[in-house]
């Protein structure tokens, strides 16, 4: 995995590639969270195989990538369809291919200029979240794109803030959308060391290049007073 999904760290995957192919391995990538988001080279990289998904940079949900370096064989997951050189059987989504091919040369062309606007909010949100009391950032701050953010609450369940947020019209998780509806705490989060009690008392937060300042804004302070209530209920 290229990016992290729950808390956004950018792994190191070209030295993970090399390791890999000073093992006689093949390579392969999840970019789905860093396609359009930072700089992917596949040469640089030196990876195999790299796959993405369409709607995590604009596109139409239901449209994705698998790229393949060539001279790399793989075994067909379902065989058929001599119009896709016998990989797969089906017809192509062409409407949506084309419209992942305009996000992707779109999310390309304005990626910088977007992060900087998308790093920007996020600090603005992160700066007001982080002074309330017994708040703390999942993950590293630097190495991270920038329109993550993973933040704990103590004495705060991170589900139950999830769905007070969506009275008011905040869409926020409390993992990540592949674990939706799982009540176990984050293996990831986990991974990183904190408690199943840590864990559960995190949410994440996704900031996109439409986001507003006035939508930051507003959705910091409803989350702020919502972690004051639920504690105040938890008395």
């Amino acid at each position: 995995m290229m990016v992290n999904n729950e808390i956004g760290t950018i792994q190191p995957v070209k030295t993970i590639a090399n390791i890999a192919h000073s093992k006689n391995m093949v390579f392969h990538t999840d970019a789905v969270q860093a396609v359009g988001h930072i700089p992917v080279d596949v040469k640089d990289l030196n990876c195999d195989m790299l796959s993405a998904s369409g709607h995590k940079f604009g596109a139409p949900k239901g449209v994705g990538f698998l790229y393949i370096k060539k001279g790399v064989e793989f075994r067909n997951l379902i065989n058929g369809g001599k119009q896709e050189s016998s990989r797969r059987g089906g017809t192509e989504n062409v409407l949506g291919i084309i419209a992942m091919a305009a996000a992707l040369e779109d999310a390309v062309e304005h990626m910088e200029e977007r992060n900087e606007h998308i790093k920007h909010l996020r600090d603005k949100m992160l700066d007001k979240l982080l002074q309330i009391p017994g708040s703390a950032l999942n993950g590293s701050l630097e190495n991270r794109v920038s329109g993550n953010i993973n933040i704990r609450f103590s004495g705060v369940s991170g589900a139950r803030l999830v769905t007070l947020c969506s009275l008011y019209g905040i869409y926020i998780s409390s993992g990540s959308a592949c674990n939706e509806g799982i009540s176990e705490p984050s293996h990831v989060l986990k991974a990183i060391g904190l408690t199943d009690e840590e864990a559960l008392s995190s949410i994440r937060i996704t900031i996109g290049h439409t986001n507003t300042e006035e939508e930051i804004d507003h959705a910091t302070n409803i989350i702020t007073k919502l972690v004051e209530r639920i504690r105040g209920d938890n008395e």
